[in-house]
């Protein structure tokens, strides 16, 4: 318990910048109007296709088992990522 509260007041910065710019995030995505969120969707989605391919990479370079998890970790998250993209853009395109 000692090494995670070291950990949080040592990076007590980093974890506020990270904390706030989740919640700009939140608030830009939040006002996105609906005609734009196409386009934004396939961008995304593109660049998380990227991501995937990285991770993959990374993944077949690892050395250690934890690169591999977090190798592994970034290809799930990314995938999910795509595919809800997917799944939004396909039930919003009905909507519209």
């Amino acid at each position: 318990m000692g090494n995670i509260l070291g950990f949080f007041l040592l990076y007590r910065e980093a974890i506020f910048i990270v904390i706030l710019s989740i919640f700009l995030g939140i608030e830009v995505i939040s006002h996105v109007p609906a005609i734009l969120h196409t386009p934004l969707m396939s961008g995304a989605n593109a660049i998380h296709g990227v991501v995937i391919i990285g991770a993959i990479i990374v993944m077949g370079h690892a050395e250690t088992s934890g690169s591999m998890i977090l190798g592994f970790l970034a290809v799930v998250l990314g995938t999910l990522n795509v595919v809800g993209g997917f799944c939004c853009h396909r039930q919003d395109a009905g909507n519209v």
